[in-house]
């Protein structure tokens, strides 16, 4: 009567259920680790844009500006391009640098 039922019995899902825990387990770890090395290479990159803009405008007016925020106002960034990981980026001398990182 019940011979031909096909399907996965409790064992069977406990042994899968337990599989997959295990992989989670092993894998959740890691993928905090790369958000953050992911998130210093962004910084990297948007210091890296912002530095060339900050080029640009040496290069049409023959000298650094005194701020990020002149880059702004001349339409060379936009606004969000100032900040890295909810901090503003740093400026000194025609130089840009990313924000200092927080300490635990």
């Amino acid at each position: 009567m019940f011979k031909n039922q096909k399907g996965f019995t409790l064992i069977e899902m406990l042994i899968v259920l337990m599989i997959v825990s295990i992989l989670m387990i092993l894998i959740i770890p890691n993928l905090g680790s790369k958000s953050k090395d992911v998130q210093n290479k962004g910084c990297e990159a948007l210091v890296s844009v912002v530095q060339t803009q900050v080029d640009a405008y040496y290069l049409e007016y023959y000298e650094y500006p005194s701020s990020l925020q002149v880059l702004v106002k001349e339409n060379y960034i936009r606004e969000n391009q100032m900040k890295c990981s909810d901090a503003k980026l740093e400026y000194r001398d025609g130089k840009v640098y990313a924000p200092k990182a927080k300490a635990n």
